[in-house]
């Protein structure tokens, strides 16, 4: 906190286990909660009997496995939310789209309406760790029965070896977040039945149109160009065949 200049007396931190040991409960439900909690550690899971009686995670029928806790730390998040509250939790890709218990319980968010949107980050954004990260950002209230995919993996600006989320690049997310509409190749609002008739992926790319760069081709002028060069060819043969037999008269 203080490398990020906030002073002491406007934090508190405790160091504890978010999971099983939970501090600061005088304080939820929050407002507003940011998570980057660590990808696919392992946790009790349903190794302790209790947990599947923990109001956070009890509503989803099922726990996040015991070798990926990853869902468990978006279940806690959602719980501690007020009803009001937006929670923005970066997660591991394999979230949105591994099977098993870990596609119970985005059924359980989905069928709830509780995921607001997911953003796809570009890789090589965060110390320690090369690969493409997401942002699921939930809500407790929203005003429709869809969710928002944005496709931010091109916004970044290279420095060095890393990749960074530039004040231009920041607008723009939050650009396509508060729109919350369709825009070609960077975001899609889907209706939740949508999802679910994708065995509930919530992977960016499933549902947002990557663009193709690849050189468009018109096959009419290469047609074209092909027969022009043909029949410039044969112009050449025919006057390589008149100098050789002039030649070859001499």
């Amino acid at each position: 906190m203080f490398l990020h200049d906030v002073d002491y007396d406007k934090f508190d931190i405790g160091h504890g286990d978010t999971l099983t040991d939970p501090l600061h409960w005088d304080d939820e439900p929050f407002e507003a909660l940011v998570s980057n909690p660590p990808y696919s550690i392992k946790w009790a899971g349903d190794d302790n009997p209790l947990l599947i009686n923990d109001p956070r995670f009890s509503p989803a029928g099922v726990l996040a496995p015991k070798s990926k806790a990853d869902l468990a730390f978006i279940m806690h998040s959602l719980t501690w939310l007020a009803t009001s509250g937006t929670a923005a939790i970066v997660c591991f890709p394999g979230v949105m789209y591994r099977g098993g218990a870990e596609q119970k319980i985005r059924k359980y968010l989905i069928d709830n309406n509780f995921i607001d949107c997911v953003i796809q980050l570009p890789d090589n954004l965060f110390y320690g760790t090369s690969i493409a990260t997401c942002i699921m950002v939930v809500r407790k209230s929203k005003n429709d029965n869809s969710t928002l995919f944005i496709d931010a993996s091109k916004e970044f600006v290279k420095i060095t070896n890393n990749n960074k989320l530039m004040p231009d690049n920041i607008k723009d997310i939050l650009g396509y977040y508060i729109d919350r509409s369709d825009f070609s190749y960077k975001a899609k609002l889907v209706p939740n039945a949508d999802v679910a008739a994708q065995d509930y992926n919530l992977s960016v790319s499933s549902y947002v149109q990557q663009e193709d760069m690849r050189e468009v081709v018109d096959i009419t002028l290469l047609n074209a160009e092909i027969d022009r060069i043909v029949a410039h060819s044969d112009v050449l043969r025919r006057d390589i065949a008149a100098i050789v037999a002039e030649i070859e008269g001499e």
